[in-house]
Parts: C-alpha cells; structure tokens; sequence
C-alpha cells in the first residue's frame, strides 16, 4: 500500500489548491478524482462553463445594441451548437492545465471513488486500490438539490448540468429558484432570445443578497422580458413529448397554469458527505449533512480534515481554494492567517453583474449597528454612460461610530471585478475616510464606489 503524507479526496478548486500548496511545503501528496477530469463541478460543470456561456451571450447583446455607437450589423445570428462547444473546450483547456500542475508538483492522481476505511486509510473504488496517509483531506464538494415531485430528467427538466449543453434553444424556459445559478441561466437564457420566467418562493429574488440590490435586479430583469413570480412555488402537472405544463401557486393560493419548452431546477446545492466512510471516523455533521470543522478546518477526528462546499457555507468556489491554502499550511506546521468569513465576497456574473461583501443593511441592523447608508447609481457615472451601461448601482453600508465598512451591495457593469476593492478595505480593516481619501481614476466604473462612500455623508459630487 503506497503511503503520502496527505491524501485529498477530490480534485475541485480546494481540492487541487490544497495539493499543490501542500507539495510546495515539501508533502508527498496524493489526490484521488472520481471523474474523468481534474477540476470539480466548478471548472467542468459551474464557475467556468457558466462565465463562458455568459460572456457568449454578452457578446450577441452588444451586437445587438451595435447600432446605438453608430455600427451597423446586419443578419446576426448564432449556432447553439458551436455556443456549448466553445464553453468545452474552454473547460478541456483548463482541466489539462491542472493536469500540468500535477505533474509539475509530483503530486500522485489516483482515480476512482475514494473512502475512508480507516482514520489513516483511504480505499479507491471498493477495494481495487487502498493508500495510506498521516493525514486526510475531504474536499468532496456539494451536488444539485432537488425538490419532491420534480425529477430531473435531462430532457424536460433540467438541472445545471444539462442547462449547460443544449442541442437546441427553448423558445421557453421555466427556472425554479433565483439565487446566483438560477438567475446566471435566466440572464443567458433571456439574452440568447428564450422567453424566461422565474418562480421563488421567497418573497424577493436574490433573497442573499441586500433588499435593495434584490429589488432593483428585479426591476431590471423585468424590464429585459424575464416573467417573475415571487413568494410562489411550481407544480409539474404534464410531461408532454416536448413540453412541460406547470401550476405556480402563489402564497395565497392563487394559482396559474403554462406550459414551457423546458424546466430548470436552481434551488441550491447538498453537500456530499454520504457513502465516504464517515461511520468509520468521529467526524460530525450537521443537520444538513455539512461537515463539522474548527478554524482550521480540522474534523473531530485527529487527522482529517474537511474544506470547501462540504464544510459548510458559502459554497463558493474562491472560499475552497482560501480553505484549501489554510488548511495544507497547518497541516505542513506553517502559520496560516485564519479565513474571515465576513470577507468572502459573492459574485454573480448575470447581466448585470451582481457583487457584495459584508452585511447586508438588514443584517447590521439587526447587530445593532447604527449605520450610514451611500447610494450611487450607474447613471451618474461617466463611464457608464460612455459603454452604454447605465443600469445600477454601488450601496455602502458603514458604521456611524467608527466608519468601519460593514458591507458593500453592488449591481452594474464589472461589479465582480470591482468588488474587491472593498474585500481588501475590509481586509485591512479601513474606514471611510480611508476610501474617501483616496484617489479613483476617471473615467471608471470604479469611480462609484468612491461616491457611494461620500454619498454616506452627503459628500458626493457627482449626484
């Protein structure tokens, strides 16, 4: 039986992270995969696919609006076939590059399923192969939930993964669930030209995200031609040859029926924390099945460790990969700084784009922070104008005490490139006369969230 110093089960992106810092440190370190490729749901099945989709549909909508800069386009068109081809090889592309980094940090690759049959003994595809190692890493991420009643059939009704490869565009989709995955399919859907309709059961879309931010999305997503059902849920009644018949029934009761090309399910993510051998350890899980670590993500069993979606939320690509960083330096006795969670920033690549960090203005109230609020719209904003973006806005939310930055909502164009800007304010624990002393160029988008923060003071000079 080969023997490392660590095994991590599963290769997604704190997976694969916490193997190569872990070699760096000097570790004889192994990873077992059960797919094909290296990378997780995130790189073959989410984070990159999506954005390639995404950016796809961007590109057809700013040919569309050519003519309002004074270019002429004519017969603009798309083949479906070729949209999901490009999002493959984009995927193939980088899942050899990890690959590449295997190699190039001698980290061992083992395929198969992998469980833990012993606190020191991981086994690969029911017996085919055992390894040891003096530590374990479960980093086996999380899967698509699914609600009673609707099965996913990836015919009819859709999950994430079919959304993601259509052999034809639906002339109507319906999304049930309006967090980041629903609404990223609902804008590229929208934009490819299918007729989009939205059911949440909550009484807003984006319910994670500020009250402000959710409303103003959804104002604007209604004005692109999305059908939007809010404190609602949907029944399937018919499964036709080529179509779905559906009942949305609104919290009062009130009910309507439609029939749509396609159903996508979008109601959130379950860890996979079953049938990896946890009987055989002291590791505890909490009520929805994530499993139970401390600040370092340690277990309750000496030895093993658990980062990324199945250690809990958020289930964010960026935060495995931090986790993935702390937990190989500890484990190789180094000092890692401990992950604040507050600082996780969430991006959502809809169009447009959705970013935030910190609490939202009902979560610092309800600390009992008494707080200041900047608003700052897109339409003030100079480059926003000049690209033809003018739908938005930045909201900073700061301690009226201190100027602590408590949170930052934003909704526009490159938000999710501008957002970290305020993580690393808040990294560095600055306040707003930190931000409103220093210097954004112009013209840039980036120019908001120096107002925002003036705004909050009545400072601005720009609305």
């Amino acid at each position: 039986m080969t023997g490392y110093d660590l095994v991590i089960i599963g290769s997604g992106p704190g997976g694969y992270v916490a193997a190569i810092r872990a070699a760096q440190l000097g570790l004889k370190t192994a990873l077992v995969e059960k797919e094909e490729n290296l990378g997780g749901v995130c790189l073959n099945w989410g984070c990159i696919p999506t954005k390639s989709l995404l950016k796809t549909s961007e590109l057809y909508h700013s040919i569309k609006k050519a003519k309002d800069f004074g270019i002429e386009v004519k017969d603009i068109s798309f083949n479906i076939e070729n949209v999901v081809k490009r999002s493959r090889d984009v995927v193939a592309k980088l899942a050899s590059g990890i690959s590449y980094l295997m190699n190039k940090y001698s980290i061992a690759v083992h395929k198969g399923f992998g469980r833990i049959v012993s606190k020191n003994t991981v086994d690969i595809t029911n017996g085919k192969e055992k390894i040891s190692a003096k530590h374990i890493i479960l980093a086996t991420g999380a899967r698509a939930r699914n609600l009673p009643g609707i099965e996913v059939d990836n015919n009819l009704i859709w999950n994430a993964k079919s959304a993601m490869v259509p052999k034809v565009l639906p002339k109507s989709l319906l999304i049930i669930g309006s967090g980041a995955i629903g609404i990223e399919f609902a804008s590229f859907y929208n934009t490819m030209g299918s007729k989009v309709i939205i059911v949440e059961a909550q009484d807003r879309i984006l319910p994670l995200e500020d009250q402000d931010i959710s409303k103003l999305a959804q104002d604007i997503f209604a004005k692109q031609g999305m059908e939007i059902y809010t404190s609602s849920t949907a029944k399937v009644l018919n499964k036709k040859n080529d179509s779905v018949e559906l009942s949305i029934i609104d919290n009062k009761g009130k009910s309507a029926q439609i029939e749509v090309d396609r159903v996508l399910l979008a109601v959130g993510v379950q860890p996979n924390s079953e049938d990896i051998g946890l009987e055989h350890t002291k590791i505890v899980k909490d009520n929805l099945g994530f499993i139970k670590t401390n600040q370092w993500y340690e277990t309750a069993e000496p030895g093993i460790y658990a980062i990324g979606d199945v250690a809990g939320n958020p289930c964010l690509a960026h935060k495995a990969s931090h986790e993935g960083v702390i937990c190989a330096e500890k484990i190789a006795g180094k000092s890692p700084v401990c992950l604040k969670k507050e600082n996780i920033p969430s991006c959502i690549y809809s169009y447009p784009q959705i970013a935030s960090v910190g609490l939202t203005e009902k979560q610092a109230i309800e600390n009992g922070y008494e707080i200041k609020i900047g608003k700052f719209f897109s339409n003030f904003n100079g480059k926003s104008i000049v690209i033809g973006e003018n739908e938005g806005m930045v909201k900073t939310i700061i301690d009226k005490k201190t100027g602590e930055l408590l949170g930052a909502h934003m909704i526009g164009a490159e938000v999710t490139e501008m957002i970290s800007t305020y993580v690393v304010s808040r990294q560095l624990e600055a306040v707003d006369l930190d931000i409103k002393s220093s210097i954004f160029p112009h013209p840039t988008l980036s120019e908001m969230m120096h107002e925002s923060v003036l705004c909050a003071d009545d400072e601005s000079l720009s609305s």
